[in-house]
Order: C-alpha cells, then structure tokens, then sequence
C-alpha cells in the first residue's frame, strides 16, 4: 500500500509563477504517476477541494472545513474508489474543545486546526487500518506539542474496529528535532517513519529556509 502527505499550498495567488493555477498539471501528473492508495491533503481550500474532486480520477476526496462556518482549509483526505472502502470518518478541532467549530489552544494562531480522522477497509483483503489527517499551529509551542498529543490520545483510546494499524500524517510545523516532538516519547507505540527523509518544504525561492516539516507517525503493521 502507498500512503502520501501533501501540502499542496494555499491558493490566494500568493506565489507568482508558482500560483495553484500553473501547479495544477504538475500536481495531477505526479499523483498519476504515483498511484497512491490514501493522499492526506493540508492547505485545501475549499475550491481547490471541488477540483481535487472533479480532477482526481478514481478517487473519493473527504474533508471539511476548518473555521467555525465549516469552510477555509481542509486537511482532506483522497482515497482509491477500486481499492478502499471508507467505513468512517471524524473530523475534529485540536482544542480543549474539539467538538466546536473554530475552536483553538491558547497561545494560538488565529487559525483554527483539525484533524481528519477515517477508518478504511482494504477490499481485497478486508484489513482494516485507521489514518488520521492534521495541520499543525504555525505559531504556537503548546499548541503544537497538545494537539499532537491529542490526536495520538484519540487513536490509542478509540477502540471502535479493535487495536487496528495507526496512520498519523500531516504538516507538523516543526522539525523533528524540536522539544514539542517531545510528546512522542510519551507514545513508545508510535513510530516516525519519516524520521530521515531529508527536505520537505522548500517555499519554492532559493534563500528561503529549508526544513522537514511533514510526518508519517504509525502504529502497527
């Protein structure tokens, strides 16, 4: 099976040659190229969700909206129609909170984050995996380092379908060297798989700061 994390930027034209409008063929082809099973989004607009749903052949996009009307972001997530069947899906604020729209932690940004949270059943052999889809803050330590926790809280406790394989992805906003990544030593059950892969955002100009920022966390096979 093949899993992929993608930020795939906010579209405000913010970018230049860069902008979404100009990426779009370049996103359609790598992804046709790759042929993942599940893609977890970040950063998608609402009307970038309408074309990933319009554009992505073969798949089913799942998602909502993160402020407190349910529109801005999603962290949505793509799965594969002839392979995966969706068998439940939560969609949750990394707050005291989570239930309640728009909601944050103190010492947040403004923007509200959320995870998407499926259950899925591989078809052919009817394994049944659970993957949770998260944006972290930007801007604040704690709220990063609770909503991390949070969500590795959430799948540990959910015994819905049994002790099933944990995929936890997302854009972290942090390095994986950074204290909040602390939290993870507090869930030994948890492994970071992506703990070498190098680079992944690069802001697309040279000067920029280079970091690794986005995460598959997992538990289980």
């Amino acid at each position: 099976m093949k899993l992929v994390t993608f930020n795939i930027r906010c579209d405000y034209e913010q970018d230049g040659n860069n902008n979404f409008c100009y990426r779009k063929p370049l996103i359609l082809g790598k992804l046709q190229q790759e042929r993942p099973d599940v893609i977890c989004f970040q950063e998608v607009l609402p009307h970038v969700a309408a074309w990933l749903k319009e554009n992505l052949e073969g798949y089913y996009v799942i998602g909502c909206g993160r402020s407190q009307d349910l529109r801005d972001e999603q962290s949505a997530i793509a799965y594969r129609k002839d392979r995966i069947n969706l068998m439940k899906m939560d969609t949750y604020w990394l707050s005291e909170t989570p239930t309640v729209p728009g909601s944050r932690y103190p010492g947040q940004s403004i923007c509200p984050r959320i995870c998407t949270e499926a259950v899925f059943e591989e078809l052919e052999t009817r394994k049944v995996f659970r993957v949770a889809n998260a944006h972290l803050d930007n801007a604040g330590e704690l709220a990063r380092r609770e909503g991390l926790a949070q969500i590795l809280n959430k799948v540990k406790a959910d015994s819905f379908f049994g002790d099933v394989p944990v995929i936890v992805t997302g854009d972290f906003n942090m390095e994986p060297d950074w204290k909040e990544m602390a939290v993870m030593k507090e869930f030994p059950e948890f492994t970071n798989v992506t703990e070498k892969i190098g680079v992944t955002y690069h802001g697309y100009w040279k000067g920029n700061d280079q970091t690794s920022i986005d995460f598959m966390i997992v538990r289980g096979d």
